[in-house]
């Protein structure tokens, strides 16, 4: 009996890794709205996490990142990057309330249940993160739907001008940013002219304090992790998070980004 329930594991595990090329000429998986990479850990079932890549990146590039990958990977979660839809020439995404083009909200949900079908992933766990302009979608589907997904993990990326009157909540949210940031400064900046203005950080993260009825402004928690410097909001609504991190770099994914992360999202109640 014990044999064959270790050939049943080990079946599962051969036919996870064989899918998860999903087709022989890049590893592309394909749905009705877009397409996905994914990597497998050596697990049935695992927990997943979606990166979303910058304004003109790919998910080839996503997953390019191994020193973003590969320590999710070792700590047994799956890793998908969906593909942006063309914007003005460049792979970007439909963030912006009011835009015309893909519906990304509906998109990552397919994906997601895809990957589901395909390769097991536990859709109860899963956490959405984004690089930039992926941040900002991670931001903005956070904001209409919460519920959408365990948790939320933009990485330099967050809303633009005009902010959301509100959001909606209880949300799960860990923000990191890069102190010397110039592409999405702290304080936003113009894009296209003026015609596109970034918001400011801080000013989010009273947005997200406001959707999870925190009792204060100040931050009630600090901690460092290596080189990010954290603060956090706790007392807030049930089934929320929290917590900004601040690291001295500029724009991009941070080394020990991914550990900390799961850090973070392990140490929820679910997570």
């Amino acid at each position: 009996m014990i044999m064959k329930s270790l050939l049943t594991v080990f079946l599962a595990l051969a036919s996870t890794s064989a899918l998860a090329n999903c087709d022989a000429d890049g590893g592309t998986c394909e749905t009705v709205s877009g397409s996905y990479r994914i990597e497998m850990p050596k697990a049935v079932h695992p927990p997943l996490v979606v990166f979303l890549h910058g304004y003109g990146g790919s998910a080839q590039g996503t997953m390019k990142n191994r020193r973003m990958v590969e320590p999710l990977l070792d700590r047994g979660y799956a890793v998908m990057a969906p593909e942006g839809a063309e914007r003005n020439g460049r792979k970007s995404w439909n963030f912006f309330p009011g835009w015309e083009g893909r519906d990304e909200a509906a998109f990552l949900t397919e994906a997601v249940a895809d990957a589901a079908d395909r390769f097991g992933v536990d859709v109860h766990r899963v956490v959405l993160g984004g690089f930039s302009a992926g941040g900002f979608m991670v931001n903005y589907l956070a904001c209409a739907g919460p519920e959408t997904f365990s948790a939320y993990a933009p990485v330099s990326g967050g809303f633009w001008r005009p902010h959301p009157d509100s959001c909606a909540g209880p949300v799960r949210l860990f923000h990191t940013h890069g102190w010397t940031d110039n592409v999405v400064p702290l304080e936003g900046r113009a894009l296209g002219g003026g015609r596109f203005l970034q918001g400011d950080i801080f000013a989010g993260l009273e947005i997200w304090r406001q959707a999870n009825d925190c009792p204060d402004n100040r931050p009630d928690g600090f901690s460092s992790t290596g080189q990010f410097m954290r603060r956090k909001w706790t007392g807030c609504a049930d089934g929320s998070a929290l917590e900004f991190a601040l690291f001295p770099g500029g724009h991009t994914v941070p080394q020990g980004w991914a550990d900390m992360m799961l850090d973070w999202y392990e140490g929820l109640p679910g997570g």
